[in-house]
């Protein structure tokens, strides 16, 4: 487990969404604005294998793959994952949205990812409403569809501000979709789940794993050797289950990436 340890790239830069997203669907993904080559040679510096990338910072290499490719083996790292999102509840605005996934995940699978993961379920300013979940469901069923014809395997990353925060809120989704899990530490702990329980609960789903750390006051998600979320119950959980797939060290912002990233790995080889 200890050797397929890959690192997101969204932290060189501050984090939003592609500003032309405001008025085009097709084009809202999101951003890091910064310098990914820099990120590559941090993270591989730290000790990773691999990398994650957000759609648009994979968007920005568009009839460039040979570039990306060689940025990445000249650091000696490889293309793990890409993250996307939608809505996903509205459907008038849901083709648009799945042409951008696949126009992401065609570039995903070009460049040798193995993972597409998304986020998402728009969350409404009053409850959701019949059939949300329903809508949620079938979307995620046609991301999978469109990631496996490309050979890449698809899962749905439960998010805070999603339909899909709590416990019982991911066990409505998943009722709904044959989509895979991709469980975040983080976000799972700071909506009042237990990580390990969920990752046993859900396990048929799991082949790929967000590992984040989290402090409850104030409000920051953390390198994964500090902050207030106890790591280690997650990981034994994947050693006794023999979990071989990879794991992804992410942290949204850290006023100093590579401190971070290379904090977060200094843990993991002391613990695992």
């Amino acid at each position: 487990m200890a050797q397929k340890i890959a690192y997101h790239a969204n932290c060189w830069g501050p984090l939003g969404g592609h500003p032309v997203g405001v008025t085009s669907i097709k084009d809202l993904v999101y951003q890091t604005f910064g310098d990914m080559n820099r990120a590559f040679a941090d993270i591989a510096a730290a000790g990773y294998h691999a990398v994650e990338l957000f759609d648009g910072n994979l968007l920005d290499f568009a009839g460039r793959m040979g570039e990306l490719r060689g940025q990445l083996s000249e650091q000696g790292l490889h293309l793990l994952a890409v993250y996307g999102g939608g809505n996903f509840i509205y459907p008038d605005i849901l083709e648009e949205e799945l042409r951008r996934i696949e126009r992401a995940a065609n570039l995903a699978a070009e460049a040798g990812a193995i993972h597409f993961v998304v986020g998402g379920g728009a969350k409404r300013s009053s409850e959701p409403r019949d059939g949300d979940y329903d809508r949620l469901g079938q979307a995620l069923d046609r991301v999978a569809d469109i990631a496996e014809r490309l050979g890449l395997c698809a899962l749905y990353h439960p998010h805070l501000t999603t339909m899909a925060e709590t416990p019982e809120q991911i066990r409505r989704v998943f009722a709904k979709t044959r989509i895979g899990f991709c469980p975040d530490t983080a976000h799972l702990a700071a909506a009042g789940g237990d990580p390990a329980a969920l990752i046993a609960e859900h396990y048929d789903r799991v082949s790929y794993v967000h590992l984040k750390g989290w402090q409850r006051d104030p409000f920051a998600f953390t390198p994964i050797d500090r902050g207030d979320l106890d790591l280690l119950p997650t990981l034994h959980l994947l050693r006794e289950r023999g979990f071989d797939g990879w794991i992804t060290v992410e942290l949204d912002a850290w006023p100093d990436p590579a401190e971070g990233a290379r904090a977060s790995m200094a843990w993991l080889r002391d613990k695992v």
